[in-house]
């Protein structure tokens, strides 16, 4: 289960960089809260490309804008999990108490999962004499919360119809769905019990992240190619200006200023090459981001996803799995990157023209093939 570190990474956007607030999956998979989207957002409309803050993935807003974005129903269960652990729900009061003041009221020890409340000892006594709250899972508030028992407990129902559990898996949909969808939607369509497709989708989400784990390894392998090409680069700057500078000793009373022209284009071939570099780096760190954080959204859903969790997300992450693993576009530009070489051809002759006295300087790209 979830350290406290590793609860806080998963329960926090990275927009705002706060505990999420209703929280929404985008097509790539990536989640941040519904406030953040919106302003991101704010000058598209309906039917516009939006890229995703932190992988750059484009999409299509949905006709009726952000809303449309479903809830990340996986990561609003960590949210319950660090609230009912915190510090702060061990001074809570009791939900389920009467009485009109609220310095009547005990403080609250348990949560109970189908009523979502937090109740006192005294109504969790209650709680377990009533045939109607006698079979509800209770769990721990703060240092005594147990994780795992929260997990198994907390029901997964239906949006459409409140309080129905979630216990059959549409094919054509590709969707869970409750008993009364599946009466008045979906009876035509091919169905089975959920927790009959768990396996075959666990092993999916398991054989494509395991495909990342290789395109990971691509990512740095071509990170690390770029990492030598600019260091190897930078040295023949170096190894250029020295030449030129003792070059220029010889001279330096007649191309004084021919020197500095051509430091200055030494200096702007490098930047413009550098930018070329990092450019291209940035695009391949975003998709190593994109595979890492993928897979660890897929480890953990696989762990501790309930066969709903990983149903409703099992479609979209294979197909997010098959987008990440698209190469082509940042192959080409590696390649026509290529490599870059930089040469300093200097004059054996003393010219009246400061221009060709001391040299010239030359780049040149050798590309693969």
């Amino acid at each position: 289960m979830a350290t406290a570190k590793q609860l806080d990474d998963l329960t926090e956007c990275a927009i705002c960089t706060e505990v999420y607030m209703d929280p929404r999956v985008l097509p790539c998979v990536h989640t941040f809260c519904l406030k953040c989207i919106e302003a991101w957002s704010k000058d598209k409309q309906p039917g516009d490309k939006l890229a995703c803050p932190l992988c750059r993935k484009e999409f299509s807003l949905p006709s009726n804008g952000v809303t449309d974005f479903p809830k990340n129903f996986f990561i609003q269960k960590f949210l319950q999990m660090r609230e009912l652990s915190s510090v702060e729900s061990q001074s809570s009061l009791c939900e389920a108490c009467s009485g009109g003041e609220v310095d009547e009221r005990r403080v609250a020890t348990v949560y109970c999962v189908d009523c979502q409340q937090k109740i006192c000892q005294t109504c969790e006594k209650d709680h377990k004499k009533f045939k109607a709250t006698l079979l509800h899972s209770i769990v721990n508030i703060g240092e005594k919360f147990v994780k795992e028992k929260f997990f198994e407990a907390l029901p997964a129902n239906c949006d459409i119809h409140t309080g129905d559990p979630l216990r059959i898996y549409c094919f054509d949909c590709k969707s869970a769905i409750c008993m009364m969808c599946y009466v008045e939607l979906h009876n035509n369509h091919k169905c089975s019990d959920i927790t009959k497709v768990d396996d075959d989708f666990r092993k999916q989400m398991g054989s494509d992240a395991e495909k990342t784990v290789a395109g990971i390894e691509k990512c740095r392998e071509m990170l690390k190619g770029l990492e030598k090409e600019m260091k190897g680069f930078e040295v023949l700057v170096v190894t250029t200006e020295i030449e030129i500078n003792a070059k220029a000793e010889q001279l330096k009373k007649k191309i004084d200023i021919e020197k500095e022209r051509l430091i200055n284009e030494l200096k702007s071939m490098k930047e413009e090459r550098m930018k070329e570099i990092e450019s291209l780096r940035e695009e391949i760190e975003r998709l190593l981001v994109s595979m890492e954080s993928y897979k660890k959204y897929v480890d953990e859903m696989r762990e501790k996803g309930t066969a709903c969790d990983v149903a409703r997300a099992a479609n979209g992450l294979h197909n997010r799995a098959d987008e990440l693993l698209v190469f082509d576009a940042t192959e080409r530009r590696l390649a026509e990157l290529g490599h870059a070489n930089v040469m300093f051809t200097w004059s054996h002759y003393i010219s009246d023209d400061a221009n060709k006295a001391l040299g010239q300087l030359h780049l040149s790209i050798n590309k693969p093939g």
